[in-house]
């Protein structure tokens, strides 16, 4: 029996590491395009009337299969964030208080008819679970999820085109300065907290390819910070809506 007991902890011993480097790992890249857009999360007209604006979304990623249809996946990608407006927006007064009489309180904002687009480009970090779902014998549909967090490595405003001052945004009263020139770009990366965190998930569609697979995946992600560290800029959530396509080489 004591034989017999040593014959099986051997076995077992040896089951184990070889299960251990059965699981699959792989190392891959990814590459493609972000239409990011910045949400309003305040009451303050600086925040409203942003559309989507096209960036670049690019990366690698490790993936560690620990189960037969989940794995884990942790990201490092350059992804630009932002938005753009294009018509009546409002602006603040402050860069006007010379044109003030001594006593008179100006209304927090003024309105103006120009181009403006907000970039800021993040280095980002998601830690997803990804389940895969066999589609036949050569294709896999992959569903993935889970937080990120995000560095801000710079932001810029690009403003274009000139205007006439109004008090209201429905430009029925104008400000007595002449037209102003809007045209510009401005570093504002001083004015946007330098993390972020959110979620990120997509799903995607695989297929075997040499010692790994080819993949492309639709997905998008949520900032949950608002991005301003001042109230007067207004408050500001990042989101994006993506498409890459990329190789995974397994490794082990």
């Amino acid at each position: 029996m004591r034989s017999l007991a040593l014959a099986v902890l051997l076995c077992s011993g040896m089951a184990i590491p070889r299960a251990y480097a059965q699981k699959p790992f792989y190392l891959g890249v990814e590459g493609g395009v972000g239409i990011p857009n910045l949400t309003a999360g305040g009451s303050s007209p600086v925040s409203k009337g942003y559309s989507s604006i096209l960036g670049p979304d690019f990366g690698v990623f490790a993936e560690y299969g620990w189960k037969k249809r989940w794995s884990l996946r942790a990201e490092l990608s350059f992804v630009t964030e932002g938005g753009k407006k294009n018509g009546v927006q409002a602006i603040p007064t402050a860069p006007f208080a010379a044109y003030f009489p001594q006593g008179y309180t100006p209304p927090e904002y003024f309105y103006a008819t120009f181009y403006s687009k907000a970039r800021l480009n993040y280095l980002q970090l998601p830690l997803l679970a990804k389940y895969k779902m066999p589609l036949g014998a050569h294709w896999t549909l992959s569903v993935n999820l889970g937080p990120y967090v995000a560095y801000l490595l710079n932001a810029k405003t690009i403003t274009k085109d000139s205007s006439m001052i109004y008090y209201d945004p429905q430009e029925q009263q104008p400000f007595p300065v002449g037209k102003q020139d809007f045209s510009g770009t401005e570093d504002i990366t001083d004015q946007i907290h330098r993390f972020n965190c959110g979620f990120q998930g997509g799903i995607a569609i695989e297929h075997p390819c040499g010692h790994g697979y080819l993949f492309l995946n639709a997905g998008g992600s949520y900032g949950v910070i608002n991005i301003q560290r001042y109230a007067e800029d207004g408050k500001n959530n990042t989101g994006s809506a993506t498409a890459v396509i990329g190789y995974a080489l397994r490794i082990r």
